[in-house]
């Protein structure tokens, strides 16, 4: 970790050098219209920099020098070697530029500094290390045929993929996009969301610094409803992954059916259960843990473990001992790094979170938190926030509030724990505590999520795939399995003279 004081931080932060230009063809670009909008610091409200907001025009310009790149040949079929190189190289950039990277997250979303230095930047090296180095480990296959015929199944990239990421981690969300479909040999446009488009702006370049090919690696910053959309129509756009909300991912696949039936990988919305067990012996764990697993990342994060099961006989005493960890965690300055939570990343976000509140203070029992606070007077942020007492159909329970407020529920059998956990339009994750493991397994067997965390929350890492199940979308990130999504079988079959 880096250690740094307060002041040192907000001393970095001012000499920041923002980017706030597309990044088309290798080079940074006014967008075609010359609009652009502000990206603001939703910890103070100050506009960080004026942002290129592309559009259609934009869009096309991309994925032309994107397909340009990608017939060339110079990254599509680059020696596996030499493209592990290269990656490589912007893995060590990263680590590099660690100090900015974190910086630019921290104050583009309002993420603490903390979680953006020791979190996020360095999981974005660790990342494109990882598909670099298993870029010349992927093997090709010899179908079984008669004699006379050899049977070549080889996987190919697929050509221009769009990328459309999230504001909850911008710079990780981009790397788990591009990392693999850039390894995999395609050509990439990202589309950061509009709230934080600054640190893949900034990994662009350093991705053309490692030696990335011009139109290899693009960056369009804009609106959904734009270049989110153009991206989406484009009839020269093989494949686009996306993580954000459901609703959009939808859109996404009805751009698909509009347009050259492009691939579509979404990951969408969460709502993820975290079930506690009266057999839980460690319960000051489990508790920490419950506390991490909604409260990180101000609870922005799509596998928050925001509904909470606790099994009746141990329900009052394990609320005591969050509603004690909850109140120790209230926000502040993000540059501080004595900061437990940071900012809500805009004004429309907390003010959709206070909505739930609002409604939840007359729905259900308010244990702790509950309001909209400052620091210094200004920004987005909110307290820790826990109800009790949720009823199952209540739409604290059910609807994704992307906040720091978590819904406690009490169970009394095995069974309707896991009617109640499944009664969701999502299954992206959950988490079990229990110091059983038979019930650990038959529960993990019963629960339709895509990541089931046994004595532990939202475990992830860049050996296993993360993605979900029914409406939290059938994209999956990360593991050797992503490449899946960012490459095509071609069989070349010959016939020779046995």
């Amino acid at each position: 970790m880096l250690d740094y004081s307060h002041q040192d931080w907000k001393s970095r932060a001012a000499k920041l050098d923002l980017r706030g230009k597309a990044f088309i063809g290798g080079k940074f670009v006014e967008a075609a219209s010359g609009k652009t909008f502000d990206s603001i610091n939703p910890a103070t409200g100050e506009v960080l920099t004026a942002v290129a907001e592309c559009d259609a025009e934009d869009v096309g310009r991309a994925v032309a020098a994107g397909r340009r790149a990608f017939d060339a040949g110079h990254w599509s079929r680059m020696a596996p070697g030499d493209r592990k190189a290269v990656l490589l190289k912007l893995a060590d950039l990263l680590r590099d530029n660690l100090e900015e990277m974190a910086l630019l997250d921290s104050l583009d979303m309002g993420k603490t500094i903390t979680d953006a230095s020791t979190v996020d930047a360095p999981g974005s090296a660790h990342f494109f290390q990882w598909y670099a180095e298993a870029i010349d480990k992927l093997y090709d296959e010899v179908a079984p045929t008669g004699p006379g015929d050899l049977a070549l199944v080889r996987r190919v990239p697929l050509g221009v993929v769009g990328a459309v990421t999230p504001w909850n981690f911008p710079l990780d969300m981009a790397t788990w996009k591009a990392a693999a479909a850039l390894a995999a040999g395609n050509s990439v446009i990202l589309k950061p969301a509009e709230q934080s488009p600054l640190s893949a702006l900034r990994l662009a370049e350093l991705a053309a610094e490692a030696g990335v090919p011009e139109g290899v690696f693009n960056v369009v910053p804009g609106y959904g409803h734009t270049a989110g959309k153009a991206l989406g129509l484009h009839m020269d756009v093989d494949c686009l992954a996306f993580t954000g909300s459901t609703a959009i991912g939808k859109m996404f696949m009805q751009y698909s059916g509009q347009s050259n039936l492009k691939q579509i990988w979404p990951e969408t919305g969460g709502k993820s259960p975290n079930i506690v067990f009266a057999d839980c012996e460690n319960l000051d764990t489990a508790a920490d843990m419950a506390v991490f697993g909604i409260f990180f990342n101000q609870g922005e994060v799509c596998s928050a473990n925001s509904r909470l099961y606790v099994e009746r006989a141990i329900k009052d005493d394990f609320v005591a001992r969050l509603k004690e960890r909850a109140e120790a965690m209230q926000p502040g300055d993000p540059l501080d790094p004595a900061s437990k939570m940071g900012a809500i990343v805009d004004e429309k976000q907390t003010q959709g979170i206070m909505g739930f509140v609002e409604q939840g203070k007359q729905t259900a029992n308010l244990v702790t938190g509950g309001d909209r606070v400052t620091v210094d007077g200004k920004g987005c942020f909110v307290q820790p926030t826990i109800f009790d007492d949720v009823t199952q159909d209540n739409p604290l329970a059910r609807d994704e509030i992307f906040g720091p407020v978590l819904s406690v529920i009490a169970f009394d059998s095995e069974e309707d724990v896991v009617r109640m956990a499944n009664d969701s339009i999502y299954g992206l994750a959950a988490s079990v505590w229990t110091d059983n493991l038979s019930r650990a397994c038959r529960v993990a067997d019963h629960l339709h999520v895509g990541t089931v965390s046994v004595n532990t929350v939202d475990a992830l890492s860049a050996q296993t795939p993360f993605g979900g199940m029914k409406q939290s979308g059938f994209g999956r990130d990360l593991s050797l399995h992503s490449l899946d999504k960012y490459t095509a079988l071609k069989t070349t079959w010959i016939k020779y003279q046995a």
